[in-house]
């Protein structure tokens, strides 16, 4: 059965936000956490959370101490106030869009407007909305509520920021017909208005809908009840154990969104159980898609962007290119990927949960074509000669020990960095390193008289296009990654900072790769690899401003560049 995933399925940018405030402040270990109720609507998400020692709270006591998130729903001046007056450090996480509305509130109501409040009377976010307005405030829930208003009041008007776009019109549309004087602010955020335009648009082209999300969740009902609306199908459900086949047994097509505090990985786990449900129609096409997902879940892709890579970085100062190290590069990346995804196998579980399914199903065949993989390349870079094999054989185990503990947990401290990988940012820069040494340096230890400005400028080529690519793929599983304790590039410097640190660095790489071509450091070959530093700034910048959605499509950009700079070299050669 087909899928289709909403473009702008799952957390929103405030809950997104509270999530990672969350994870960062547990992994800090820095005394009890707790969140001022629960932090979203998510069952799983919270028993996620309780594992990593974070407690909800939902009562302060003048005795209580400790560190307290503040949800991204906000909450009432009094209590902010409570929080204040006991020994609990604040930890705000409340969604700007959501602060913006108490604001407007707090401003009109000392003006002496009265709030009118759109919304859920019981949902944390107008219970935090009404305590902004002293006890004026009104909760209405649609146009009809309109007519209970008083006359002698002035009225500001106001959202809960989840709500129904439609439904906010016709009641700021009778309020504007009654009190024409009223004060109108739209507060929906912008998402959830794309979010239920969109399901509207997408239930118009598949057969049945599945909205994912927790069934306390306002936000992922309203989702819901407009995909039931359209008169398809539409089934909400929280995780993909129940889904039912009988659901979909006329089903070709189904669509799927999910609600703002449903985490990618569950979302991804619905859509792996439902391409194995309803009509089997094995197309052309169907069969190309599920040979690529084959392959990226083996990590072929990434060993043959290494190799194409090391292909344009040796052509790039030597002019030619013995397949033989392109291979070597492939087998160790291959190797060396597929044997960290089972030393590092909790990150996966919420990145990517097909992909650990796929490696717990065939754990035999995958550590042996590794183990393979990288004997083959021992056998290689012996055959090249001493040199090669010890810095092989180096790389080899500094790559195997980067996931393994190698600092106890009891020396305090340091023992938060056990492994390589924990320090921040480590991963990132460990792999553009490990790549631009085999491609580049590995090849010409024992040559006579190398041109090391040349081989340095290919260092660098390769080191820069697979560390910006590397830092894509980290800022795309950063879910995962905070949950799990890991500190990347985007943890460590926060993800706004990190891309812009990766847009950068691809400028300067681009620039630097320039200049050497024009100063005949390394070949003109330097000219159209320029052409894989555009595609790295495309992509970084489709991520930064929304153009592509979706982590498999920015993922495919980014290998497909890899595969650009080997048939820029091929074409160059044969030219």
């Amino acid at each position: 059965m087909k899928v289709r995933l909403a473009k702008t399925a799952g957390f929103c940018m405030g809950v997104r936000r509270a999530m990672e405030i969350t994870l960062s402040e547990a992994n800090k270990g820095d005394g009890k956490l707790f969140t001022y109720g629960p932090l979203i609507h998510n069952r799983q998400v919270l028993d996620l959370l309780r594992s990593k020692g974070v407690d909800v709270k939902e009562d302060i006591e003048a005795h209580d101490k400790g560190r307290i998130v503040v949800r991204a729903h906000g909450i009432t001046p009094t209590e902010r106030k409570a929080i204040q007056s006991s020994d609990f450090k604040i930890i705000d996480a409340t969604c700007p869009r959501v602060a913006k509305v108490q604001g407007i509130i707090k401003q009109y109501n000392t003006k002496g407007y009265t709030p009118v409040i759109f919304g859920d009377a019981h949902h944390p976010e107008v219970i935090g909305l009404m305590g902004y307005s002293q006890g004026q405030g009104i909760v209405i829930s649609s146009a009809e509520d309109v007519t209970t208003l008083p006359e002698e009041k002035r009225f500001v008007v106001v959202s809960q920021t989840t709500q129904d776009v439609d439904t906010y019109r016709e009641i700021c549309s009778a309020i504007k017909a009654r009190f024409p004087e009223a004060v109108i602010f739209d507060t929906i955020c912008d998402e959830t208005y794309t979010r239920q335009k969109e399901v509207r648009s997408l239930a118009a082209q598949v057969d049945s809908m599945v909205i994912v999300g927790g069934y306390k969740s306002g936000n992922t009902m309203r989702l819901y009840q407009i995909a039931r609306s359209t008169g398809k199908p539409a089934f909400h459900i929280e995780t993909e154990g129940e889904l039912k086949d009988s659901w979909f047994s006329s089903a070709g097509t189904v669509g799927v969104t999910a609600g703002a505090s449903t985490p990618n990985w569950m979302i991804k786990k619905v859509i792996e159980r439902l391409r194995t449900m309803g009509k089997r129609k094995q197309s052309f096409a169907s069969l190309l898609t599920k040979g690529y997902q084959f392959l990226v879940k083996t990590n072929i892709p990434d060993a043959v962007g290494a190799f194409s890579l090391t292909y344009a970085g040796l052509i790039l100062y030597r002019g030619s290119a013995p397949l033989i190290y392109p291979i070597l590069t492939m087998l160790y990346v291959y190797g060396m990927h597929v044997l960290n995804r089972f030393l590092d196998k909790e990150a996966s579980r919420y990145n990517d949960p097909g992909v650990a399914l796929f490696y717990a199903q065939h754990k035999v065949f995958l550590i042996g074509t590794a183990l393979s993989g990288l004997g083959g390349g021992i056998i290689i870079s012996l055959y090249l000669g001493l040199p090669q094999f010890l810095l092989f054989l180096a790389l080899t185990i500094l790559g195997l020990v980067y996931s393994v503990p190698i600092i106890p947990w009891r020396l305090g401290y340091l023992g938060r960095y056990a492994k390589i990988k924990d320090l921040p940012g480590s991963k990132t820069m460990a792999e553009a390193l490990a790549w631009g040494t085999i491609s580049s340096l590995l090849p010409v230890i024992g040559w006579p008289n190398p041109v090391w400005p040349g081989v340095l400028a290919s260092f660098l080529f390769v080191s820069s296009m697979c560390y910006v690519r590397c830092g894509l793929l980290d800022i795309l599983n950063i879910q995962g990654d905070l949950i799990v304790g890991r500190e990347t590039l985007p943890i460590a410097l926060g993800e706004e900072r990190a891309l812009k640190l990766l847009l950068s660095s691809n400028a300067f790489f681009g620039l630097l790769l320039l200049l050497s071509a024009a100063l005949k450091i390394v070949s003109n070959l330097g000219y159209p690899l320029l052409i894989c530093f555009l595609n790295s700034f495309f992509y970084l910048t489709a991520y930064q401003k929304d153009w592509v959605r979706g982590g498999s499509h920015l993922q495919a950009l980014a290998e497909a560049n890899l595969l650009l700079a080997g048939l820029f070299a091929l074409a160059w050669n044969i030219l």
